[in-house]
């Protein structure tokens, strides 16, 4: 009885006696391509006199090496990597004191570039936003058991996931997300055969995955403008927050995210001289250099092509006078089957109204209703025609119309036309009564405030 209790605690002081377990490591790293030199390094302790290294857990040293005298680890050269040096090592030493250590944990050394290279995509796109979901897809023409997915830079282990057949191909494809700043980077994939486990094939083609939606959106302008001649210079520019030194511009995406984010560190986008080609929904993204994650996107920016067809006509309804508070229409008329009509205030920064035709038969125009008009209203006015099928491509610009807004009278204010403008309408009315009578008598509107 007391010889059974006394067996654990001598086997403890014998383990306390034994030599730590060496460490192993692989350099340049863990996968090697075919033909490529490396090195696997094992320490131990200072002790050490001498260094065995052993493959695929055989009992018997692959190769013996004597220990550096400066950091006591031992280097095996492997000149050339082959299938035949693929596999896994470990490493054990022996110090005079101590004797022999207990073999480090095991190391897999892996050869690449044996099979063809496989194809990685991303679906729906490269780009994801914050807290989506992204799905990788690894697939090859060449039979492979198990597929891998590697972040390039990152600390974990790669991911692997059994291959199934989908139109002839193998392939596996591996969920990312939901997706946070972390997720972007470079990511390749490989394959082996489950006969040759330490046998991979040639990387596939790296894909960058950007997640967008990290940091505020900036804003985009157009200079000098939205509405641009073919033919004329148009620089786009991207406003961020101080500390953003890398932008991306792109053009059409729509409600689908954009397959890609060409970075660059300048703000500013010269177009050069736009054509038709340069028509179209432009947003951009901020981020910083070196980074995968980016801004939400900018408000979309509308880039209009002016000159691509004969000008409409445009005229004013009553008439091009109009009295303060009243409403005023202003219609856009083509010669040509065209179904979309813009109208444009001249030093407005807002972008061109929009009217789509309803009625495809002739005539060809829209309407546009302005009022309660105010002299906020008071400019000049141009339309154009477009055609749904392209709709950033413009016509030439109409003749300008001017509208202008009459002085307000005492007469126009009685209790029906009030209620018929409702309030809003009256509110301005009195704004416009006192500026009117500022301008025509500013001691009056004086003396009023202070009575």
């Amino acid at each position: 009885m007391g010889d059974r209790a006394r067996t654990p605690t001598l086997t403890a002081l014998l383990c306390l006696g034994a030599a730590p377990k060496p460490s192993i490591w692989a350099d340049p790293g863990p996968m090697v391509s075919r033909g490529s030199p490396m090195t696997i390094w094992c320490q131990g302790s200072l002790q050490a006199d001498v260094y065995h290294l052993y493959k695929d857990r055989v009992s018997k040293p692959l190769d013996t090496e004597a220990p550096q005298n400066s950091s006591k680890k031992a280097g095996f050269s492997i000149e050339s990597m082959s299938t035949h040096t693929a596999g896994v090592y470990q490493c054990a030493y022996h110090s005079r004191r101590k004797g022999w250590s207990e073999r480090s944990d095991p190391l897999l050394l892996v050869v690449t570039g044996v099979y063809p290279a496989p194809s990685l995509s991303a679906h729906p796109s490269h780009v994801v936003t914050s807290g989506g979901n992204v799905s990788l897809s690894c697939s090859s023409e060449v039979t492979g058991d198990t597929f891998y997915l590697l972040k390039e830079g990152g600390a974990g282990p790669p991911r692997q996931m059994q291959s199934r057949t989908f139109r002839g191909r193998w392939q596996a494809v591996f969920s990312v997300g939901p997706m946070n700043a972390s997720h972007g980077g470079t990511y390749r994939c490989y394959y082996n055969s489950s006969s040759y486990p330490h046998t991979w094939s040639y990387p596939s083609n790296p894909l960058h995955l950007e997640v967008t939606g990290v940091y505020r959106e900036p804003s985009l302008s157009a200079q000098p403008g939205s509405l641009v001649f073919s033919g004329d210079n148009l620089t786009l520019q991207c406003r961020s927050g101080a500390g953003f030194d890398r932008f991306a511009l792109t053009k059409d995406e729509g409600l689908t995210s954009p397959q890609h984010l060409h970075g660059q560190h300048s703000p500013y986008f010269p177009l050069g001289h736009v054509s038709h080609t340069h028509g179209g929904q432009y947003r951009c993204y901020s981020g910083h250099n070196l980074s995968h994650a980016w801004s939400a996107p900018s408000d979309p920016l509308d880039i209009l092509i002016v000159g691509m067809y004969e000008k409409p006509s445009i005229s004013a309804q009553p008439g091009p006078s109009v009295s303060w508070g009243e409403k005023v229409i202003l219609q856009c008329r083509s010669e040509i089957s065209l179904d979309r009509f813009h109208l444009s205030k001249e030093g407005s920064p807002a972008a061109p109204q929009l009217l789509r035709l309803q009625d495809a038969a002739a005539p060809f125009q829209a309407s546009f209703t302005i009022g309660p008009v105010t002299s906020n209203h008071e400019g000049n006015y141009t339309c154009y025609s477009s055609d749904s099928t392209f709709p950033y491509l413009l016509s030439l610009p109409s003749d300008t119309l001017e509208l202008l807004v009459s002085a307000p009278s005492p007469q126009d204010y009685t209790v029906e036309n009030l209620i018929r403008m409702g309030g809003a309408a009256l509110i301005l009315v009195v704004l416009g009564i006192l500026l009117f009578q500022a301008r025509d008598s500013p001691g009056r509107l004086e003396d009023a405030a202070r009575r």
